[in-house]
């Protein structure tokens, strides 16, 4: 069969870089993926190798010189490093068809090395060594928009395939119909990125990529038909890399760990990777999931704001900038991917703001409480400022600590200006504590409590105009704020009640604030 013009351009623009999609999108074709296709077919496949003994004719540089050159650089030690040389004389060979792509590839470490640096964002430079060393068996990624995670785990994934001819790879969504949109397109885009078209071969029925020189598989497989994931099965090797894309999507951790049991059979090696934007609820399982220490996972978050600007365009950037400016809440999320607690939120009346010397000069209705801890439980002390005619309360200073007795918390707070005419207002839980306080010269009192108060104490919170809280002042109370999410059932319907836990700050300002929303009418 004869080549058209279209496709003998691309056979001349493919030996200028050996790139087939590339060479597509010069010779005129549309689709990216037509470079792969077309390196499959035998007339342009025969094409290039006829001009590749052109070009060989017209330089006069024959393969016993390539080869010669190859093995001085090879045993040779010089400043400039060899593995370059070495790459840049296996490019000339390959020109001159001295090699063809399945020998290159799979010679000993000189076609395919690693992945270039300068495609790696600075946020997982370190994870990659960890990577390579093995250190870990699980790598968590949540970040917000922007952050390439899931550009390093495609290309990650590639390299690890390149690197281990007997392992097999399966990305996996919960919905099936999401994978060739998402997962599959960004796999290949690794591929293109790596220049390595020639070496792997797409499907879409069943969606699969395979290594063409090893026979390797990339299967891609939706949750919601667990059948498909029980029964993949390599005709040789194991699949020793797993990656959960968009994890927080996936019905919880239970369902998580059995598809790796299913999928993660033999082998002595294995690779788990779960990425996704943290969902703005803290109380979402994935959110949880990478908050639990394992020695053999490593977590690591990222944002765009460590990201080339070059790589995320104009466009992305304004965008980012218009979000920040208009709602700072969603833009957190969005964007810097924090678990800002909004969405299911016990507390939607919180203004995060900075609290000036000049506004604390002012304050006249200054309430203090704690909350008493050791281990792990968090010892909290608390000031508030609440003002009655705006329906606003001010949490503006704070101390929290773990394994601190009475006399080192009470010392603590006095260099923060507490002195013995200032009333604080303590968990009742701990008498004893409470009158240590006394002794040490504190005026401290115990919260009168009560059936219903801490119910009671919650409404009168949400109640409230605002509670403004400095973030820098009180990082501890902010987080147990903004964080406290309502609990939710198996379906994702809101639990009543107020949950427990993660809340000594909060604790605190309830009994700081006691003798306020316990009067009639507040």
């Amino acid at each position: 069969m004869k080549l058209t013009e279209k496709q003998k351009k691309f056979c001349e623009e493919y030996l200028i870089d050996l790139n087939a999609t590339q060479a597509a999108l010069r010779a005129g074709y549309r689709d990216a993926g037509a470079g792969r296709k077309l390196t499959t077919k035998k007339n342009v496949l025969k094409y290039i190798s006829e001009l590749r003994s052109k070009q060989s004719e017209r330089t006069g540089i024959t393969a016993d010189r390539v080869l010669s050159e190859l093995e001085e650089v090879a045993f040779t030690e010089t400043e400039i490093s060899g593995r370059e040389k070495i790459k840049a004389l296996e490019l000339l060979g390959k020109h001159l068809g001295m090699f063809d792509e399945k020998s290159t590839l799979e010679a000993s470490g000189t076609a395919y090395s690693d992945i270039p640096a300068a495609m790696i964002a600075p946020a997982f430079s370190s994870v990659l060594f960890d990577i390579a060393e093995h250190q870990h068996s699980e790598y968590d990624f949540p970040g917000g928009r922007g952050s390439t995670k899931s550009s390093f785990i495609s290309l990650v994934l590639i390299d690890l395939l390149m690197k281990n001819p007997d392992m097999h790879a399966c990305v996996l969504r919960q919905v099936s119909n999401t994978l060739k949109d998402s997962v599959y397109s960004q796999i290949l885009w690794a591929i293109t990125e790596l220049h390595l078209d020639a070496e792997f071969i797409g499907t879409k029925s069943p969606l699969e990529i395979t290594r063409k020189s090893t026979g390797q598989k990339i299967y891609f497989r939706g949750a919601d038909d667990p059948n498909k994931i029980k029964s993949i099965k390599p005709k040789s090797g194991y699949i020793g890399i797993l990656w959960f894309e968009e994890l927080d999507q996936f019905y919880g951790e239970e369902a998580v760990r059995k598809i790796e049991q299913s999928v993660i059979r033999g082998g002595d090696t294995a690779y788990k990777f779960k990425s996704f934007n943290p969902p703005k609820s803290a109380q979402n399982w994935a959110n949880k999931y990478v908050r639990e220490e394992r020695e053999d996972k490593l977590v690591t978050a990222s944002d765009y704001l460590s990201v080339p600007k070059k790589w995320l365009g104009k466009q992305f950037l304004d965008d980012a900038e218009f979000l920040k400016e208009t709602n700072p809440v969603a833009y957190e999320n969005e964007y810097l991917g924090e678990v800002n607690g909004t969405g299911g939120s016990v507390f939607d009346n919180i203004e995060i703001r900075e609290i000036t010397d000049e506004e604390i000069s002012y304050f006249d209705n200054i309430l203090n409480g704690v909350d008493w801890g050791w281990y792990p439980d968090l010892y909290a002390f608390v000031r508030v400022q609440y003002q009655p005619a705006q329906h606003t309360l001010y949490i503006f200073q704070e101390y929290t600590c773990n394994k601190q007795s009475n006399q080192q918390t009470a010392e603590a707070i006095k260099k923060l200006g507490i002195t013995g005419n200032d009333l604080i207002t303590c968990d009742s839980a701990e008498n004893k504590s409470v009158g240590d306080y006394r002794a040490f010269g504190l005026n401290a009192r115990a919260a009168e409590k009560g059936p219903g108060s801490r119910e009671y104490s919650y409404k009168w919170l949400q109640s409230l105009r605002k509670i403004i809280i400095d973030r820098k002042r009180c990082p501890a109370a902010y987080q147990e704020f903004t964080q406290k999410e309502y609990e939710r059932d198996k379906e994702g319907n809101v639990i009543s009640g107020y949950p427990d836990g993660n809340d000594h700050v909060i604790d605190a300002v309830r009994y700081a604030t006691e003798r306020i929303w316990k009067k009639r009418g507040q």
